[in-house]
């Protein structure tokens, strides 16, 4: 199905607005815009706990969420905006959100942000993130089976590269992860990139592949980065044990295409994988106020997955 008319218009008006800033302005006023459009509004009514979680010489924050009734499992979060935007606050809507449809506790990483902290900075505190929560499953009342990665774009990569680099760490491992529209793939030129996608939905969208280009080269910290699987994780050369897999995505993302390969990669290496995609949908539809359509069907997805259906 075609794009809605209201939909074409928004993103007309936002491309047309970034098209005229180079990156640095734009990511700049877009940290601006993200804090001053998503307030929480849902945490007036909610009560989240904030807290720290070593890494290193510096603390991560980390706020939880908690369902009314009994949780049914956690939910560990790494929020998208490129590995550049976004933090706990402009997504706490999207985390209460997800503690009300889901049942489960809700623990959302504040990782580090490039360009001011490169990469592996970001993977590193969600590495530490993830390790302190799956140590310590049994005080929180909980067990390694109950723990599930969530992240979406920069987030899903980042939940894929955990994954990875847990195993590789011989760390402990979740024993789900849901990869929303992750970012898989390090080239994102549509005259080179493999994917279709790239080509089809790079263009005239919220997210085109300019923008993602953008955003690669602020989170980089060398050129060499670009071969790394925890960078990008569709460069690995060993997709085996990894846990259990729900990865969706949206129609018009350019990012739909590698997100997709990576599931088949993960499915051929012999994991369990799901891969779902979500009709009508652009990139950055979980993060939407309310629950249109897409939220919608990606949360019937999500509750089946969880529940083991």
């Amino acid at each position: 199905m075609a794009l809605s008319k209201s939909q074409r218009f928004v993103i007309a008006e936002l491309t047309r607005k970034a098209g005229k800033l180079d990156i640095k302005k734009y990511y700049q006023l877009v940290r601006g815009f993200t804090r001053a459009m998503h307030l929480p509004l849902l945490k007036l009514a909610y009560h989240p706990w904030d807290q720290t979680i070593r890494c290193g010489s510096h603390e991560v924050p980390v706020r939880v969420f908690s369902p009314e009734r009994r949780a049914k499992g956690l939910l560990l979060f790494f929020h998208g905006g490129g590995w550049v935007v976004g933090d706990i606050d402009s997504y706490s809507d999207t985390c209460v959100l997800m503690t009300r449809m889901t049942g489960c506790v809700v623990v959302s990483v504040d990782y580090r942000l490039a360009p001011e902290h490169r990469f592996p900075a970001g993977l590193l505190d969600c590495y530490a993130a993830s390790q302190a929560i799956l140590q310590q499953a049994d005080t929180l009342g909980f067990t390694e089976q109950d723990i599930t990665f969530i992240g979406d774009s920069a987030g899903g990569n980042l939940a894929a590269a955990v994954s990875l680099y847990i195993r590789d760490q011989g760390g402990i491992l979740p024993s789900r992860q849901i990869l929303l529209y992750p970012s898989t793939w390090n080239d994102h030129d549509a005259r080179t990139s493999p994917f279709e996608s790239i080509r089809t939905n790079g263009q005239d969208k919220m997210l085109t592949a300019q923008r993602v280009e953008d955003y690669i080269d602020l989170y980089k910290g060398s050129a060499s980065d670009l071969q790394n699987p925890y960078f990008a994780p569709l460069t690995v050369s060993d997709f085996s044990k990894q846990p259990k897999t729900l990865l969706l995505t949206a129609e018009y993302d350019p990012l739909r295409d590698e997100g997709e390969e990576y599931g088949h990669q993960l499915a051929a290496a012999g994991n369990e994988v799901e891969i779902h995609r979500i009709p009508d949908a652009l990139h950055g539809f979980f993060s939407q106020y309310g629950t249109p359509p897409p939220v919608r069907k990606a949360y019937q997805y999500i509750q089946a997955f969880l529940s083991g259906r």
